[in-house]
């Protein structure tokens, strides 16, 4: 299979690696072993999984309702809400980047948002090339997909466990609180595995 991957290219064994989880850092050499070793564990597991159901039975019975977490779940997405997401990333391509007046003069300037341009002899505000591009209505994305995290899903804002509840795992996805601590966070976590919902911002390591 290695040979096969050396005929592909980079982008293509891009597409392979985000498919299987795996990273997309490095040479064309690093991503190729990185698939192989894929694969070589893979079947390492179902060699595992086919000795373990030869001649024994599980001492257990399998319970349908048993839910497998999945890590980045998709949203159920229509055909027109795929393709206003497209449309809408699109759009961002050609968008400007937005900054603040003097932003390239005081450090702490450049750290902040946008503001709208005051001033009579303001540059920015009369429209001069050289200070930059202005927020206008005309910047702004399809209607469709306004709102909406890049994956697709409406995004709700968590503060505890009861919160996961009014949240439709196929087209909603939880953002906890930057105010939730550690404790509360992983409770949520755990909460929101069982009921199948997407955290968006989880934390490693919790």
């Amino acid at each position: 299979m290695a040979e096969d991957y050396e005929k592909m290219t980079v982008a293509e064994l891009k597409v392979l690696l985000k498919e299987a989880g795996l990273p997309i850092s490095g040479k064309k050499v690093d991503l190729i072993e990185r698939l192989s070793a894929s694969e070589e564990v893979e079947e390492t597991i179902e060699e595992v999984e086919d000795s373990s159901d030869d001649g024994w039975e599980d001492d257990y019975e399998d319970d349908d309702d048993d839910y497998v977490y999945v890590t980045k779940q998709k949203p159920v997405l229509s055909d027109d809400l795929k393709e206003a997401l497209a449309i809408r990333a699109a759009q961002k391509k050609k968008t400007p980047s937005f900054r603040r007046t003097e932003w390239f003069r005081y450090k702490r300037l450049s750290r902040s948002g946008w503001r709208k341009p005051h001033g009579m002899d303001n540059k920015q505000r009369r429209n001069f090339k050289y200070r930059g591009s202005k927020v206008r209505v005309g910047h702004g994305k399809i209607a469709a997909a306004r709102g909406l995290h890049s994956s697709g899903f409406e995004e709700v804002m968590v503060f505890n466990q009861n919160d996961l509840e009014t949240i439709n795992p196929e087209t909603q996805a939880a953002r906890i609180g930057a105010s939730v601590g550690n404790r509360k966070r992983e409770g949520i976590h755990d909460r929101a595995d069982e009921l199948g919902i997407r955290v968006l911002n989880r934390r490693r390591g919790l």
